[in-house]
């Protein structure tokens, strides 16, 4: 009896599977007709139904008719009939879509959420299959637990409405995030539980908890954090390190993760001998000094892979794009030494076939190959390939910069490289107002092509007012004067400067000047620049004019005919010019006006700026600046409207601008001819705008001072300052804000806590 029921089943689901088609006799159909339609045409039902007019129509037919109609997904009942000679199709539809709303959904955002939905056919207007439904409340099921919410509940409500129609209500209870409340680590013994909790990237819950989420629990971060685990061991010598087993238990209310996990640590391992082998193209003199492990270390996972990555990159800067390096390490358990082998397969040398732009719509093809240090036709260098990318991020033209070397299709040594580019605005003509504590509102309008006619020369004119400087200015660069890339540029500007409104000794000046200047590259990254400039220049003293002014005008009087030359040795090394983050700057600067003009003097200058990458968002930035200026001939001492200043946004930050240094004998700042800054920041992008290319924050460390000359220099002068500040370039110029506090300030300073400036140089 027990083995008859499965058969008695079968027999009865069949009887039930024949009710819906009546019995005939096998026909020939002489027509068809369809009852039951209310939305679907009759002819999608011909598409589907396998039979037509003059078709010999038996059981098997029906079978097949059947499945074809079901399979559609339109109907839910459909039944054969025969009226004479007429095949009758009798369907019910399955009910459309009218309506589809979701609530409760708090960390999923809607209207997203309505699209995946209509990517697999649940839609308003769409027919309505309740399968789909399931898939949709698993899948969202699986996304709340992939955010923590294990307590989630999902409920869906299916409203029949007239017409045949049907509403869709997906009632969304979304509970807590479950928290790790324990993780536990069994079978360690050389490293406690602290030590390795700390590579984790989750963790119990703690004051930034809240911030960074790091107590939800995750299975992709937890398969992220084993593998740190399992790296910490083997970059410390313990080759056979396993992770036995992981368990991940959760409490019945769905609130709280405990974690254990089994390891067995094994043995360290040291490194005996270290050695190169396979197809060596390259001399090993040259692939030796990128080996970052050696006998006698400890093994360690990190260099082995560091040193396969720099033998590889050295291979591919010589021609060989595709090479493999594979490390072959031979175990002596015994002994508990490894001996490495680093096996070198070059592959064939690769050259560049073609390289390609695309996305300079603006920008001729001419201005991005004059920055291309690697050439058609040559040996594929993976490092020029990358500096001339940096070159064009550097160019200023562009948002983004990318590249790709795709093999030539049926060759095996050629490559193209193709440069995809993001254009910015190039071109500016603005309007606009400004505001900084120091100099008040700004009233500027400029017109600015620093790619003119997509050609990459500069074109400028601008007029600035302020309370401190009016300006009107023209200038003009052509950094690829000749095809070696020597620039060349010129200009000419008048300049009235209000010291007084600028915390500064009274008096002001009127400037008139022209200048023209050439630039030389003398390697890749360093340059020498020479200027020559022409000015008149009219001193002018306010209603109050301090001793120190009135003594300069009296020996050497109120007007000036000068000439000038300048230059400067630079190497820069930085990714890009606004917001860096690797590289450096050095710069030795100079200028000195010509023998016998009305004003003699000159001035040196040194500058230092080094940018390390801390992680993926923070950069360590230092910067130092040194400068000097002394006056010859008939000048005994540095022109007091030339002196260098100190204190603000720009320099020592907490301090009122060029407040610090030497004062005249009516307590104004007067400056003085030696200076020296530093400051050190740790800069990173709003937690809110991480891919933010125009703002960023710093946590900073000023110091710096002004003295009336070198011998005057007294490290307990130097003012210090720290504090928090940002940088935001705005349509309307650099906004730059801090808020400082001082930290060894004397009685007659003036201090200023808050600072901004909107508009001005950056």
């Amino acid at each position: 009896m027990m083995k008859a029921r499965p058969s008695l089943l079968v027999l009865f689901c069949l009887m039930l599977l024949s009710l819906p088609t009546r019995a005939f006799e096998p026909f020939v159909v002489d027509d068809i007709r369809v009852d039951g339609l209310q939305r679907i045409s009759a002819g999608t039902v011909f598409n589907f139904l396998p039979v037509k007019v003059g078709d010999h129509f038996d059981t098997r037919e029906s079978e097949l008719a059947l499945k074809a109609l079901f399979k559609s997904g339109y109907f839910k009942r459909i039944s054969l009939e025969r009226d004479g000679n007429v095949l009758v199709v009798k369907v019910q539809e399955r009910p459309a879509i009218a309506s589809i709303k979701i609530q409760g959904n708090d960390d999923i955002e809607t209207e997203p959420l309505l699209e995946s939905l209509k990517d697999i056919g649940l839609a308003e207007g769409s027919v309505f299959n309740r399968s789909l439904l399931e898939q949709v409340e698993q899948e969202l099921e699986r996304q709340y637990f992939s955010r923590g919410k294990y307590g989630v509940k999902i409920e869906t409500t299916v409203t029949p409405l007239e017409r045949n129609r049907v509403g869709i209500l997906i009632d969304v209870s979304e509970g807590v995030v479950a928290k790790i409340r324990e993780i536990n680590i069994v079978g360690n013994t050389v490293f406690n539980d602290k030590t390795l909790l700390k590579q984790f990237e989750q963790s119990t819950p703690n004051f930034l908890s809240f911030y960074s989420k790091d107590d939800q629990y995750s299975k992709q971060k937890l398969a992220a954090d084993l593998e740190s685990l399992r790296s910490w061991y083997q970059d410390r010598g313990y080759i056979k390190f396993n992770i036995d087993s992981t368990q991940v238990s959760i409490t019945a209310n769905k609130r709280d993760i405990y974690i254990t996990i089994n390891v067995t640590e094994g043995e360290q391992y040291r490194v005996t001998e270290v050695k190169l082998s396979g197809d060596l193209v390259v001399e090993p003199e040259k692939l030796f000094p990128e080996f970052r492990i050696s006998a006698g270390d400890v093994y360690s996972r990190k260099e082995v892979t560091e040193t396969v990555t720099l033998i590889s990159d050295q291979l591919g800067n010589e021609g060989y794009a595709f090479a493999n390096v594979n490390t072959v390490p031979d175990i002596n358990e015994d002994t508990r030494e490894v001996t490495i082998t680093f096996f070198v397969d070059p592959g064939k040398r690769v050259y560049v076939r073609r390289i390609n732009y695309a996305g300079n719509s603006k920008t001729r093809d001419q201005v991005l190959r004059q920055e291309m240090r690697q050439l058609e036709g040559g040996w594929f260098s993976a490092e020029k390939v990358e500096r001339s990318r940096a070159r064009l991020q550097r160019l200023g033209f562009f948002e983004a910069v990318n590249v790709e070397t795709p093999a030539v299709p049926g060759t095996t040594d050629q490559v193209d490289i193709n440069y995809s580019v993001t254009e910015t605005p190039s071109g500016s003509i603005s309007l606009g107002v400004g505001f900084a504590q120091s100099s008040g509102v700004i009233l500027n309008g400029s017109i600015t092509q620093n790619n003119f006619l997509g050609t990459g020369r500069q074109l400028s004119t601008s007029i600035d007012t302020s309370a401190v400087n009016k300006v009107l200015s023209f200038s003009y660069t052509n950094p690829y004067y000749t095809l070696d890339g020597v620039s060349r540029g010129f200009g000419a500007y008048a300049r009235k400067t209000d010291a007084d409104s600028a915390n500064i000794a009274d008096y002001s000046t009127d400037a008139y000047g022209t200048n023209v200047n050439y630039g030389f590259p003398i390697s890749e990254f360093n340059a020498i620049n020479f200027s020559f400039s022409a000015e008149y220049l009219e001193l002018n003293t306010g209603d109050n004019p301090s001793k120190e002014i009135t003594n300069f005008m009296d020996d050497h009087g109120e007007n000036f005919k000068s000439v000038a030359m300048s230059g400067s040795w630079s190497h820069d090394s930085r990714n890009r010019r606004i917001f860096p983050t690797s590289g450096g700057l050095q710069r030795l600067s100079f200028e000195a006006q010509v023998p016998k003009s009305e004003l003699e003097f000159y001035k040196v200058a040194v500058k230092q700026q080094r940018l390390i990458p801390l992680t993926r968002l923070f950069v360590l930035a230092g910067k130092a600046d040194v400068a000097y200026g002394d006056g010859y001939g008939d000048f005994d001492s540095l022109p007091f409207f030339e002196n260098y200043f100190a204190g603000g946004v720009r320099s020592v930050r907490g301090y009122k601008d060029n407040t610090l240094g030497p004062q005249d004998d009516d307590g104004d700042p007067l400056g003085g001819s030696f200076r020296t800054v530093g400051n050190l920041e740790i800069v990173f992008p709003p937690p809110f705008l991480q891919d933010s290319q125009s703002v960023r924050l710093s946590l900073f460390y000023d110091i710096g001072n002004v003295f009336d000359g070198y011998d005057d220099f007294q490290t307990s002068d130097l003012r210090m300052s720290v504090g928090l500040g940002g940088t935001w370039i705005s349509p309307m110029g650099p906004l730059s804000v801090s808020i400082a506090q001082p930290l060894n300030d004397k009685r007659r300073d003036e201090l200023q806590a808050f600072q901004f400036s909107l508009g001005g140089a950056f």
